[in-house]
């Protein structure tokens, strides 16, 4: 009978701990920062304030883009000019996005000599930006398997002229579904950008930079299952997509919502899209070309979060807003983007 006890007692203290246990499972811990994605830096006390707000050690800085020129050299374009100096609280993390078909139809010397210049300009860049030194570096880029051995071998040369710093590599989605045929990256880590996931030359009112169903077809278990770790980035951003007789016309940059709602100017046809009513050369559209503008919600970033929560590693993980922009971040308090910090723990 004492023995029906002693393991009666047993089971139960042996629940309450299991209970326990589950309760108190340890939360991921999450850092939070931020892309500046402009051609120009310059003091700025309201983007400041979100960096010091969620305490940001780091901000990612794209430095240039690389693309070839009319000679076929890869050459940088339209890189950042720094008006201020970075504030002392922040490191830098510099950022450089290669197109593509810059890394088609190279051998082992081109690879090398664009790897030598990426790390002289970053540096010189960095220097701009008031910082002695940076301890980690991020190349961008959308390769695919045709351009994967060339953009492989970039990277290993680029980790071994940057002398022990992390180097990271952004990571699409379908460059994490299609993982064997993509290849895994030579890098110390990867951040997956969960936006620009649309066909963004599609003609029609669909959402391009984030659809929660669209994500859902690209990330599942392979995400926790990823052989290095994985930062995550998510969209603050808002563009607005040009058509010209059916067909994609570019980003018109200028244009947002207060522009849109002015009936001289457009009307808004039923397939939810704008419609100019006379040549607007201010925004470089003609009379009958047609919008989509397309916006991230705050609803749809805090659906899309608690999605991939449930598949990333419990690790430590970077979360990287994209982007830091006074004119986008008065679409989102801290409070909202603490709310999406919340959710990863």
């Amino acid at each position: 009978m004492k023995c029906k006890i002693l393991k009666a007692l047993l089971a139960g203290w042996g629940f309450v701990f299991l209970t326990l246990l589950v309760g108190c499972k340890q939360k991921r811990e999450v850092s939070t920062s931020f892309y500046f994605w402009k051609t120009v830096y310059q003091d700025n006390k309201t983007e400041q304030h979100y960096l010091q707000h969620f305490n940001s050690k780091e901000l990612y800085v794209r430095i240039m883009d690389i693309d070839n020129d009319d000679l076929g050299v890869p050459t940088p374009i339209a890189p950042i000019n720094f008006k201020n100096k970075l504030p002392e609280y922040v490191n830098i993390i510099p950022v450089v996005f290669i197109v593509n078909d810059v890394l088609k139809n190279t051998d082992d010397t081109a690879l090398k000599k664009m790897a030598a210049n990426i790390i002289r300009f970053v540096n010189g860049k960095v220097e701009q930006a008031g910082k002695q030194n940076y301890t980690a570096l991020q190349i961008d880029c959308d390769w695919t398997a045709t351009t994967r051995q060339a953009y492989f071998s970039l990277l290993k040369e680029i980790k071994l002229l940057s002398k022990g710093k992390v180097l990271s590599a952004t990571l699409r989605l379908h460059q994490l579904k299609n993982q064997e045929k993509s290849g895994v990256p030579p890098v110390d880590k990867v951040l997956l950008m969960c936006y620009n996931m649309g066909n963004l030359r599609k003609y029609g009112s669909q959402n391009s930079i984030l659809d929660l169903a669209e994500l859902k077809q690209y990330v599942n278990k392979n995400l926790g299952l990823y052989t290095m770790q994985v930062d995550l980035g998510l969209p603050l951003f808002s563009w607005a997509v040009a058509f010209r007789n059916n067909a994609y016309a570019g980003i018109s940059k200028k244009l947002n919502k207060a522009n849109l709602a002015d009936k001289n100017k457009f009307d808004f046809t039923s397939q939810g899209l704008y419609r100019a009513k006379t040549d607007l050369p201010q925004f470089g559209l003609y009379k009958n070309d047609e919008i989509r503008y397309e916006e991230s919600k705050f609803e749809e970033i805090k659906e899309s979060t608690a999605y991939l929560a449930k598949y990333i590693a419990n690790k430590p993980l970077n979360l990287v807003f994209y982007h830091l922009d006074e004119s986008i971040l008065k679409n989102f308090s801290t409070h909202d983007l603490e709310e999406i910090n919340h959710i990863l723990r």
